[in-house]
């Protein structure tokens, strides 16, 4: 009986676990990308979208305005 329930266990601990730790390290990475104009660009141009000079401004004024909502009760 044991030899089946522990494993099971196990595994889905790691799987909470594991999808915690990875929305944590994706938040953290997000919070912290810069992203210059030719990297913005070269984004855009990947989606098959070209942007011009007044469009690569406002998407990298909206880039750098942009904040991850945070969890009810958490300060950022």
């Amino acid at each position: 009986m044991w030899q089946w329930i522990i494993p099971i266990l196990t595994l889905l601990a790691g799987l909470i676990g594991g999808f915690f730790l990875g929305a944590y390290y994706l938040r953290r990475q997000l919070s912290n990308m810069q992203m210059d104009d030719k990297q913005l660009q070269a984004m855009a141009r990947s989606m098959g979208v070209n942007l011009n000079q007044k469009q690569l401004k406002q998407m990298s004024r909206t880039m750098k305005n942009m904040k991850l909502p945070n969890k009810p009760g958490r300060k950022a």
